[in-house]
């Protein structure tokens, strides 16, 4: 009793608690302690761009609940934390911040200050720096926001054990990306090769399949007609084609129809002429075309979009590429086309040539009608502002089954290796693995990542030899290829004919993250540590990265493990806003955690967090941040009540102390809640575990409680009070454990006033009965509180106080509901001040209350 403030309040136990499991080390993990006894997390690491968002306290707070129950069951929980701080989105908020952009052919400025830090004046243009120079804005920014991320998670009252910290562009994660890759390499699994690449004019950089999206754009057909060149057996004239993109026919290599389409067998193999550039171009067959589709035969360009690079690759087409990295036209015209129809589109934007080219066809009269508008899906970096383009680049790859059946079915199986929590979500695992169609492009152009470790030496005329790359020993990762020189070469030689030059690019930051497991587990730096830890038991993610992070894990992990992983996928859905639309930053609508946690607290938050099942889209909503604030404060509040009963007299066991047919019964109840909330943790549904528990906690404090609390302090039956003060006990600790993965501060504060120990290392509770012999029949107390609602209801409507006395109270009851009635009894008479009770025979449970003239 020494330890309970006189008036229970949520407000000041976060930071004080905060501080103690710090100070207590509660969530360190033990090292010692073998696998078998272990549960291991390979936590997401948050992207460092700005700020963290109810997204993130939504799927963390789920994560954190396996975490802590699991540490209940009496596991050692391996919880790191990690930030993914390299890529495109931590360049884009430094570009931002700072009010640069890096210029590699810029020289290094010592001392370097940027024009401002923060809140860019308006109109500001980005000053170009040299890459050095930004690399030290980038490290300079990501350790501030890291700091704020971690100051916002440890708010959150993540269990994580933060000694096990990691970034994905510290040292040990460049040296176990390079290792990896190395090995990849040298394995086969990963390649090199010039292609036809999707290109983000922006950025700057190749970009994935995986990183791609469709966007609903406005467009428009238009019809143009190709002039039959030579005899031809289908005869003379034309052939009309329906584009959506005119200023792609200087690029065009063909035209394309189905095989089965009768209207263009007649042409197959013969020529037309290409409007306004003059080049003559084949008519193919090909089963992609699409006979409903505009006209039902297509130009083919290098490129226009990925069934190009298809039917390009399949159909051994020459390459006419006209648009380059920055976005605009070649000054340089591709081979066959018209010199001077060219030099007119020669340096325009995308936009501007096609602007360009159909005023020359309306000019030539080579367009057949008007443009038709139309609405159709465009190719986006789904970080990107501007469709993406494809350009022929050389880029790194590794194998992941997009041109290999074999191993494309061995990942698809990998797959059924993990369990899916739910288990809907493995098929959105296998749809993505199957409809794969190219290897995972790893390599990018930009300046903040892991460098690829690779060198080409040079030939006598200073051209790279790209099938005989120079790797370093792993000994010496991480390298930078652009300050160090590999084995056998001097600096001297950088560039220099018969020395060599280094892969100018970085490594995708998923090509990176893909590593977590082998970064945080510190793979082939602490071999003890990784054995314990992997193969992982659980990955925690959002659904809508299955097809990146959680793919590309799984890709690493066969190539280098020959196994999955991790044993458990737990999936999180995303945070809607009332108009059931996902929040995020480019929506503006996205909400910040810390005003809520000053708000409603900690708890609240992750109630409604907690309330949100697997991999199901969650609705934001405050009013259940509102009840989970009412839910905190009565545990409080109902602890101090159970614990000022004072404890049972004696150390009887709990079968032996606990008497009352009542309270037995309510044990009963509780084995139930206890069976329900453990299997659905085990199945990782906190949602249930907290469904189950708070409808058993209400109905303990709104029925049990007042049922018996009289009893408590009746000291004519010893027994029975005893009876009612170790169940009461009972359950209030059985329920602060239960609760305490979703509601840690209140769940540790109520617990602390009555133990010595920590709530979060206390055992997770157990059934009190067998299981073959239940501890009592749980309709006992049923019966007695359906009659005790029925009195408390009268005195409501007659607007009398519930202390008012009851004159008399008949119960009819059927036979059956008699020996119910009986054992609660005096509890009945007591919480009801009932004054007479009649027991008669009736066929269903129904009551007659007469309340008393006098309070």
């Amino acid at each position: 009793m020494a330890n309970i403030p006189d008036k229970p309040t949520l407000d000041g136990i976060e930071d004080r608690w905060a501080a103690q499991w710090d100070s207590d080390g509660t969530y360190r993990f033990d090292a010692s302690v073998p696998r078998e006894g272990v549960f291991s997390i390979d936590t997401p690491p948050p992207t460092v761009s700005g700020s963290l968002h109810m997204g993130h306290v939504f799927s963390y707070t789920h994560t954190d609940t396996i975490a802590r129950y699991q540490r209940m069951r009496g596991k050692a929980v391996f919880y790191p934390m990690g930030w993914d701080d390299n890529g495109l989105p931590t360049e884009r908020r430094v570009q931002n911040y700072y009010g640069v952009r890096c210029d590699p052919s810029q020289p290094y400025v010592e001392g370097f200050e940027p024009p401002f830090r923060g809140d860019p004046p308006k109109n500001h243009q980005a000053v170009a720096i040299s890459r050095p120079n930004f690399l030290e804005l980038c490290d300079e920014l990501v350790e501030i926001d890291e700091q704020i991320f971690e100051m916002l998670l440890k708010r959150l009252g993540l269990s994580v054990d933060w000694s096990l910290k990691y970034a994905t562009i510290d040292e040990r994660s460049r040296r176990a990306s390079q290792r990896a890759f190395l090995r990849n390499v040298t394995r086969g699994e990963a390649y090199s090769q010039e292609a036809p690449t999707l290109w983000d004019i922006d950025f700057r950089t190749a970009v994935a399949q995986a990183e791609m999206e469709d966007r609903e754009r406005p467009g428009a057909y238009h019809k143009i007609p190709f002039a039959l060149t030579g005899t031809n057996p289908g005869g003379t004239g034309t052939i009309e084609i329906d584009t959506t993109r005119p200023e792609l026919l200087a690029a065009c290599v063909a035209l394309v129809a189905h095989p089965d389409d009768e209207r263009y067998q007649p042409h197959f193999g013969t020529t037309v002429t290409v409007p306004l550039y003059g080049q003559q171009v084949e008519i193919c067959a090909h089963e992609l075309a699409e006979p409903d589709k505009g006209t039902g035969i297509a130009m083919i360009c290098t490129f226009g979009d990925t069934t190009d690079v298809t039917w390009w690759r399949e159909l051994n087409l020459p390459m006419r590429t006209i648009i380059g990295r920055d976005g605009r036209i070649l000054t340089e015209p591709p081979h066959d086309v018209d010199v001077d129809a060219y030099a007119t589109i020669a340096g325009l934007t995308v936009k501007q040539a096609q602007k360009t080219v159909v005023e020359q066809l309306v000019e030539a009269d080579l367009l057949v009608g008007e443009p038709r508008p139309i609405q159709h899906p465009v190719k986006f970096y789904e970080r990107g502002d501007r469709p993406l383009e494809i350009v022929t680049s050389r880029q790194w790859y590794i194998r992941n089954g997009g041109r290999d059946a074999d191993l494309r079915a061995t990942l698809v199986a990998r797959g059924g290796e993990v369990e899916w929590h739910p288990a809907h979500m493995r098929h959105r695992y296998e749809n993505w693995v199957e409809g794969l169609n190219g290897d995972w492009l790893v390599s990018r152009q930009r300046f903040f990542g892991v460098p690829i470790p690779i060198w080409y030496p040079l030939d006598e005329q200073g051209e790279p030899t790209y099938d005989a790359p120079l790797l370093p020993d792993e000994s010496r990762l991480p390298v930078d290829p652009s300050t160090d020189a590999p084995d056998g070469y001097s600096e001297d030689q950088r560039g220099q004919p018969g020395g060599f030059v280094a892969d100018p690019d970085i490594f995708d930051t998923w090509a990176t993250s893909s590593l977590t497991p082998q970064i945080a587990g510190r793979w082939e730096e602490d071999g003890d540590l990784f054995e314990r830890v992997f193969p992982m038991d659980m990955r925690p993610q959002a659904h809508d990265i299955i097809r990146t992070w959680l793919f590309s894990t799984m890709t690493r992990s066969h190539h280098e493990f020959g196994c999955v992983p991790w044993a458990h996928a737990a999936l999180s859905g995303w945070i809607l806003d009332p108009d059931r639309k996902k929040m995020s930053k480019s929506k503006g609508n996205v909400v910040t955690p810390l005003d809520l946690f000053e708000t409603y607290g900690t708890d609240a938050v992750r109630y409604w967090s907690g309330s949100g099942r697997p991999g199901v889209d969650t609705a934001f909503s405050e009013d259940q941040m509102k009840v989970g604030r009412k839910l905190a404060n009565k545990l409080l509040n109902v602890t101090k009540f159970v614990l000022q009963f004072g404890a049972p007299s004696g150390d009887r066991s709990l079968d032996d102390g606990v008497t009352e047919p009542i309270d037995r019964a309510m044990l009963a109840k509780l084995d139930a809640v206890i069976v329900e909330a453990t299997a659905a943790f085990d199945a990782y549904d906190y949602a249930r575990a907290l469904e189950r528990t708070e409808a058993f906690f209400w109905w303990f404090c709104d029925n049990y409680v007042e049922l018996v609390k009289g009893r408590t302090y009746d000291e004519s039956r010893p027994d029975a009070a005893d009876s009612a003060k170790r169940a009461l006990r009972e359950a209030l600790g059985a329920m602060q454990r239960m609760f305490a993965p979703i509601l840690p501060f209140a769940a540790e504060e109520a617990w602390s006033w009555w133990n010595d120990s920590s709530v979060h290392l206390a055992a997770w509770p157990s059934p009190s009965g067998d299981g073959a012999a239940p501890f009592g029949d749980p309709s006992l107390a049923d019966v007695t509180i359906e009659v005790l609602t029925q009195v408390r209801r009268a005195k409501t409507e007659a607007k009398r106080s519930q202390r008012a006395a009851v004159e008399s109270l008949v119960v009819s009851a059927p036979p059956a509901l008699y020996a119910a009635i009986d054992a609660g009894r005096n509890d009945l008479v007591d919480a009801g001040s009932i004054r007479d009770l009649q027991v008669v025979d009736g066929d269903t449970l129904a009551t007659v209350i007469t309340l008393a003239d006098d309070d």
